[in-house]
């Protein structure tokens, strides 16, 4: 983050105090979070006044102004000359936080959508994974935790993602992620644990509500010396808005922080999670319409369900602030995450582990005799031992009629290894013009085989890429930015996609399973952004606007449905050329001060998604499916200082295709929520109530798109959840 006088000029609502510190010589803002350090190029110096840069647990005071770590990471993010945001846990944890669609709200460029209250939420960050249901690996998108990743070669799964016990949540859309080395179409999201600097000693949060939903988090951190420490531990539970949906998840989250000098520190994080989602099945637009919370027959006749046994991700990052200009950073993450899916006739289990390093140095000097801020990195992740897959029956039926539950019918492994090292500088041209340059080198392996039965047909294949990014910010002298970029975003198929396509085996027990991995192609896009943020007239706002010309991208379609004796056939495979091009606007304002009668404030996001292809010989200039076109979340809230709150909010869509041909769409739909709480000044403690979808809308919140449904209303969609009551209260022991 920027610590340092000597960095760039910023956009609002920052830049006023920047400008305040950089008037005096030689100061400097110490950093309470070596965390944030190695985040950009900006070194720690030391406050040569304290009475203007202070450092305090969790907040630095910058020009008598004080910063938590949210208002840090927005000064910090405002370097990129691109789309990005930050998410306060503090404004999201004043109504329910059941799933990550609850975090992710408000947040433009963002499809984030729960289907019928179920934990596998569907993320498409400027449609990347527009092919994905819900409850599916994410893919698309490189996910984070702390600057470290989860994602791996075989995507990310989703049970980690518990959405209590975070600071803040950092949107990087699409190639603005550079610096963290992803290079995915939908760019990165990382979620920032609290620590003992920002936690309280004590606290305890529980909320309840509709169809049998309750979550207890129990929470503690706290600075002793050199050391601080946080642990939480969270469980939760549903009886679900559909048929066939209940849930658990029983979860643990903790770090440990320890200072071994003023200019070196280390952290070890810890998350462990197990979850059990009963999957009620896709219905068609009719049934979503009639009677949404019904589950599909043949869900209900397997009882399908998918259960994460416990899954964890080990993590230490250490940060060492060499001197005054430059500091380096190093990570290391292991992660394992078996899955057990039964969710068909067969038993689908998973066995998957990853381990990951990071590195990343940054200097802060001068080139040319212009401020300059240096940044180079590297990000390599590999499968640990071959992940594997091994398909038992579960209710024998048609080609395992005559087996007994539990034979092997087919074991296939992967492998994959992910290396990127990225290079970028920010060069100050011309007062408060920076041009940003930068360019990745891609490495990728893939391997596949099925073992059992015996094929010997293994699929190997290695390619290597490069990724330049170059971009341009200006900040007027009114705290008003415009920015522009040109990138390349290059992604690789994940490594079970291999096998998700024909050839099948055409006898024996393993009939219609894929016997061997066919080529796929890496999935590259050339895109252009423009945009500006600012403050003006007690408001903040963010606008992008992008066009991205994407080649091979990965589609994966449904082919087959499922049936009483199969499971659903898909295909992911690359397209012929396609665009991704929208429109991603923020809207924050104060409507009215009243002093001590409170405030009145509002916020908004549209997002406008344009994809289709680009000349395909079957579908022309069709859409591509999967997400609506028009997608607006605004909300209105009003605050008295006393502590009371409460808001009213809109989330409206449009239709959504759900097939490629565009023969069938859902209908767009507009819901209402409110909610109302109070937050005592210093007592510690708050409470609060959500209502959710007041007119009980039936809609459709999530589509898994198919190739061709000629027209007809298939079961492709899943719907969002009916009217609901939730409440909650969190005491925290200061």
């Amino acid at each position: 983050m920027l610590c340092a006088v000597t960095g760039p000029a910023h956009a609002a609502p920052f830049a006023a105090a920047v400008a305040a510190i950089e008037a005096a010589p030689a100061l400097a803002v110490a950093a309470a979070d070596q965390a944030d350090i190695a985040g950009s190029a900006a070194a720690v110096a030391t406050a040569a006044d304290a009475d203007t840069a202070v450092t305090l647990a969790g907040t630095v005071h910058v020009a008598g102004k004080a910063l938590n770590g949210v208002d840090r990471a927005k000064l910090r993010l405002d370097e990129v000359p691109g789309g990005v945001s930050v998410v306060s846990q503090e404004q999201v944890e004043k109504g329910r936080v059941f799933t990550n669609e609850d975090v992710l709200a408000f947040q433009p460029g963002v499809y984030a959508q729960a289907a019928g209250g179920t934990d596998g939420i569907k993320i498409s960050i400027r449609g990347s994974a527009i092919n994905r249901g819900t409850n599916f690996f994410r893919s698309g998108t490189l996910f984070l935790f702390d600057g470290l990743p989860v994602t791996g070669p075989g995507g990310t799964p989703y049970e980690l993602f518990e959405p209590l016990g975070l600071s803040r949540t950092e949107i990087l859309r699409g190639a603005n992620a550079f610096d963290s080395g992803a290079l995915m179409l939908g760019g990165a999201i990382n979620y920032v644990t609290r620590t003992g600097r920002d936690a309280n000693p004590f606290e305890v949060r529980v909320e309840g509500g509709s169809y049998g939903y309750r979550k207890v988090a129990v929470s503690s951190g706290q600075v002793i010396g050199n050391l601080d420490y946080y642990v939480a531990g969270i469980a939760s539970e549903r009886d679900g808005y559909q048929q066939l949906s209940q849930g658990e998840s029983r979860g643990f989250i903790g770090n440990l922080g320890y200072k071994i000098a003023p200019n070196l520190e280390t952290r070890f994080y810890f998350r462990y999670r197990k979850t059990d989602n009963y999957q009620p099945g896709a219905l068609t637009v009719a049934q979503v319409e009639q009677d949404p919370r019904q589950a599909n027959p043949v869900a209900v006749a397997q009882n399908a369900h998918r259960n994460q046994p416990g899954s964890r991700w080990l993590a230490n990052k250490t940060t060492w602030a060499i001197d005054d200009s430059s500091s380096l950073e190093v990570g290391l993450v292991v992660h394992d995450y078996p899955i057990d899916q039964q969710l068909a006739v067969n038993v689908g289990s998973w066995g998957f582990a990853d381990a990951s390093y990071s590195l990343q140095y940054a200097r802060r000097d001068t080139l040319f005799g212009k401020r300059s801020e240096t940044k180079v990195g590297a990000l390599s992740t590999n499968h640990l031992n071959h992940g594997w897959l091994d398909t038992r029956v579960r209710i024998p039926a048609a080609a395992t009629a005559s087996l007994p539950v539990g034979t092997l019918i087919r074991r296939a492994e992967y492998d994959g290894e992910d290396h990127i090292l990225h290079a970028g500088n920010d060069l100050e041209v011309a007062q408060n013009l920076w041009l940003t340059t930068g360019v990745s080198a891609v490495k990728t392996k893939r391997y596949t085989e099925v073992v059992y039965p015996v094929t010997n047909e293994p699929y190997n294949r290695s390619t290597t890429a490069l990724a330049p990014r170059a971009g341009l910010r200006y900040t007027f002298d009114n705290d008003v930015q415009v920015f522009g970029n040109v990138s390349r975003s290059v992604e690789p198929p994940n490594t079970w996609a291999f096998l998700t396509i024909p050839p099948t085996f055409t006898s024996g027990p393993a009939t219609g399973l894929s016997r061997r991995g066919l080529d796929l192609k890496d999935q590259k896009a050339n895109t252009v952004e423009i945009g500006t943020r600012g403050r003006a007239f007690d408001s903040n706002w963010s606008l992008s606007v992008y066009r991205a010309l994407v080649k091979n991208e990965l589609l994966s379609v449904e082919v087959i449905p499922a049936s009483a004796t199969s499971a659903a056939i898909t295909a992911e495979s690359n397209a012929t050329p396609t665009v991704h091009q929208g429109i991603e606007a923020g809207l924050e304002s104060q409507l009215w001060q009243g002093g001590a009668s409170g405030k009145l404030s509002a916020r908004q996001s549209f997002t406008l998604n344009d994809f289709y292809f680009r000349g395909d010989a079957k579908f022309g200039r069709n859409t591509l499916p999967g997400i609506p076109k028009r997608f607006y979340q605004g909300e209105l809230q009003y605050e008295h200082p006393g502590g009371f709150y409460a808001s009213l909010s809109l989330q409206a869509a449009s239709p959504i295709d759900v097939d490629y041909a565009n023969s069938f769409r859902t209908h767009g739909y507009g819901i209402v929520n409110a909610s109302f709480g109070y937050d005592h000044p210093s007592a510690g403690w708050k409470l609060f109530a959500d209502l959710r979808n007041l007119a009980n809308k039936h809609y459709v919140s999530s589509v898994a798109p198919a190739y061709n449904d000629a027209g007809t209303d298939q079961r492709r969609s899943a719907p969002g959840e009916g009217f609901g009551v939730y409440a909650g209260i969190q005491y925290a022991f200061r």
